[in-house]
């Protein structure tokens, strides 16, 4: 047996603890995308040495020059760290058997069947299992179905003749970003955590605990993992709710945002939730159905989790469908149509277009045979992202830009975008983040 659940003493145990104390541990982040990179940040602006592991040979480029690739976190924030020799990025594995705190950040996409797609964790294990030594910590903070720490990481471990709760560590720790979010850190957002064991609850305690301020034991690591599908289906199901709501209450002629305003006023039971043109990116249009493939091993249909996945998966027809109608009432097909699209990103204010709806909108209205464009103060050119790709660069807000389509389409509300060219200029105005009063010639979707 190669885990001790009830284990107790361990010097293993205390030498990682002590290596923290001093700040002598070496912090190892595999995968520098938007939950890595910001964890490394954490890390090294607390002295700790950390380096950053990526197959992105352009990030660790840039890493290493003091540069950021993403938008929200400033370069001066990796310049500092990396002048000051407390962060480096790597592509070499090797450099693992250097490590004490290993945590890995790798995506953990579904595939085409809504099956997890766990293949970003097991390449990335088997990279890094010929250099894992005894007092180490590894902690998963991919999102997962409950079950994916002890079925995938433990084996692995084990097979390298290690033993969990003695002398290596496995946790799991749920990220918690809101990428372009500045009210909420680690300084002020609770870290949940759960280990295999006792010892590794322990460790992974102290790992965290020295840049989260309060750290959120729970009693295993699947309800760590149970804990991040539940808060993310929370939110799917709600948004759910009002997508569902909102179709409604057009037809009620009821303003739903005046709704969702007035029912905020309550101090108790209820929380906003707002419309929109589909769910986007890494979290909410996947991580529900981890447990849903999960729940099907034991017979069980998650019903009320499928059924708000539908509703959401359905918003960016239902904007189409509503620039067709639009269209038609002005005796213009949606073929040939010039239509802009304003924000392709998932949300607003940041730059990262992973699941974003603007695109499958896109995606359709191409099919249609529509005359598409964009507009987006963070992409200058389409990126080459997995599912689709359109050559075509983003085109400045202006009256003269504006008034030459047809239609443009609000899908993500940037701060930045001028909001009164946008409502003076645009021929015919598809609203779907409800920044607007409806009008003749202004539809909400």
């Amino acid at each position: 047996m190669k885990t001790s659940i009830h284990d107790s003493g361990s010097k293993f145990k205390e030498i990682i603890i002590q290596k923290l104390k001093t700040n002598s541990a070496i912090i190892g982040v595999i995968g520098m995308g938007y939950v890595g990179l910001p964890l490394s940040l954490s890390f090294a602006e607390k002295k700790f040495s950390v380096i950053g592991f990526d197959i992105d040979n352009k990030k660790i480029d840039s890493l290493n020059s003091g540069k950021s690739y993403i938008h929200h976190i400033k370069t001066n924030r990796i310049q500092n760290c990396v002048n000051k020799n407390l962060l480096k990025a790597s592509s070499d594995f090797r450099i693992i058997s250097e490590i004490d705190c290993i945590i890995i950040c790798v995506p953990t996409p579904l595939n085409d069947h809504r099956e997890p797609d766990l293949s970003y964790i097991t390449t990335t294990l088997n990279s890094i299992a010929p250099y894992l030594r005894k007092s180490q910590i590894l902690s998963l903070e991919s999102t997962t179905y409950p079950g994916t720490t002890e079925e995938i990481i433990k084996p692995i471990v084990e097979r390298s003749g290690l033993t969990i709760g003695e002398d290596f560590f496995v946790v799991y720790s749920p990220e918690r970003e809101d990428p372009g979010n500045d009210n909420f850190n680690n300084k002020n957002t609770p870290k949940v955590m759960g280990g295999i064991t006792n010892n590794c609850r322990h460790v992974g305690n102290f790992l965290y605990s020295q840049i989260f301020i309060d750290v959120v034991e729970v009693s295993s690591t699947r309800a760590a993992e149970m804990t991040k599908l539940l808060e993310n289906i929370y939110r799917s199901v709600n948004i759910g709710l009002v997508n569902e709501l909102k179709e409604l209450a057009e037809k009620l002629d009821i303003d739903i945002y005046e709704v969702i305003r007035a029912a905020s006023t309550k101090p108790f039971g209820f929380t906003p939730y707002y419309p929109g043109p589909g769910l986007g990116g890494h979290c909410l249009p996947i991580d529900p159905f981890f447990l849903t493939w999960k729940a099907k091993q034991f017979n069980i249909n998650t019903r009320f989790i499928e059924l708000a996945g539908e509703i959401n998966k359905a918003m960016p027809k239902y904007v189409v469908d509503k620039t067709n109608d639009a269209l038609n009432q002005i005796g213009k097909p949606i073929s040939n149509s010039r239509i802009l699209i304003l924000g392709i990103s998932y949300k607003k204010n940041i730059d990262d277009m992973r699941e974003s709806p603007a695109v499958e909108i896109m995606e359709i209205l191409r099919n249609k045979s529509a005359d598409i464009q964009y507009s987006d103060p963070f992409f200058d050119k389409f990126p080459n992202i997995r599912k689709y790709y359109f050559n075509l660069n983003s085109v400045k807000l202006n009256e003269i830009n504006l008034r030459s389509f047809d239609v443009t389409i609000l899908i993500t509300d940037h701060d930045s975008f001028d909001y009164y060219a946008i409502r003076n200029y645009s021929n015919l105005l598809i609203d779907t983040r409800g920044r607007f009063q409806p009008s003749e010639n202004i539809i909400r979707a």
